[in-house]
């Protein structure tokens, strides 16, 4: 069996790798094979498809397909398969927990209070049962942290292209039914993938129907959100702030006005990392299905694009 790994961490993953798959034969890009077995790529140049046209399945070594979607000689006919949890889940259940939590007790208005010397003590906050948490995307990632947030009390709501089923959480569907969704969110929480349809989707209609003063988590992709749309409506104060780890453009430039705006918090693309040792363990355990003759979970569907 030949495998094809092309990675910019490609050194953090190739011994891993070869060690769980003693059976494989490991190439690093730009050394390849000219049909290996499989692919594992991350963001691959086009030119990687070209010399090295996998035989079997590409796998994306991330949960976000977006940047290999998009590679002009990506085959047709040969599976592409996404990495599901890895370890990321437990990652991005802490990130967003400390954000719906920084955003009840309103965390930043105390921490704009300090840097200015105030000893203000300010209302207590609202019953947990009037503060909506929304996830805007409820995949595997949307499920592990509506778990792990369910003990806090807080009302949580799911809205996806399709119904899913959660205990403890209300199910909107479809874009008929978005805007009423929206509406329940005190904190929305942005969990979608990066598609055609969900590009530029949370506009200025959008986040002004949120409820006054609805704090915004972004840990999807940044062209999802508007950022002259968030900005304006951050400074007219019918949102509260803003927790933002992904951006239209990464590394965030130093002149955009978020990185100095008082009432977002940003982090540079880490709510979950790809943890390398969970993500291999996956991935072997797919391949050897796949040599079984087995179906695997996390096939990406062409047309919806994740």
């Amino acid at each position: 069996m030949k495998i094809l790994l092309q990675s910019p961490r490609a050194d953090e993953w190739q011994a891993p790798l070869a060690s769980a798959m003693p059976e494989a034969s490991v190439a690093v890009w730009p050394d390849a094979p000219a049909n290996p077995d499989y692919a594992l790529v991350w963001k691959p140049p086009a030119e990687v498809f070209v010399r090295a046209r996998p035989r079997r399945a590409i796998f994306n070594l991330g949960a976000g397909v977006d940047g290999l979607m998009g590679v002009p000689t990506l085959p047709n006919d040969v599976p592409v398969i996404r990495l599901e949890d890895a370890g990321m889940a437990e990652q991005m259940a802490d990130y967003v927990i400390v954000a719906v939590l920084r955003a009840y007790r309103e965390m930043d208005v105390y921490a704009a209070q300090q840097r200015e010397a105030l000893w203000r003590t300010r209302p207590p906050p609202i019953a947990k049962s009037a503060f909506g948490v929304g996830f805007l995307g409820f995949g595997v990632l949307g499920n592990a942290v509506a778990r792990a947030l369910r003990p806090f009390g807080f009302p949580l709501y799911a809205w996806s292209r399709t119904r899913k089923v959660a205990p403890g959480v209300v199910s909107y569907a479809g874009f008929a039914e978005l805007h009423e969704f929206l509406a329940k969110a005190r904190v929305l929480v942005c969990l979608l993938p990066a598609t055609a349809d969900t590009a530029s989707l949370l506009d200025r209609v959008a986040l002004q129907t949120l409820p006054a003063g609805a704090h915004v988590v972004n840990v999807a992709r940044g062209g999802i959100v508007v950022d002259e749309d968030l900005i304006a409506l951050l400074d007219s104060g019918h949102l509260g702030g803003a927790t933002l780890d992904v951006f239209r453009e990464e590394p965030l430039p130093r002149e955009h006005p978020f990185w100095h705006h008082s009432r977002i918090v940003l982090t540079p693309h880490i709510s979950a990392i790809t943890l390398v040792t969970d993500s291999i363990a996956q991935i072997a355990a797919k391949i050897r299905r796949l040599e079984r003759g087995e179906p695997v979970t996390g096939v990406v569907d062409r047309v919806r694009g994740y």
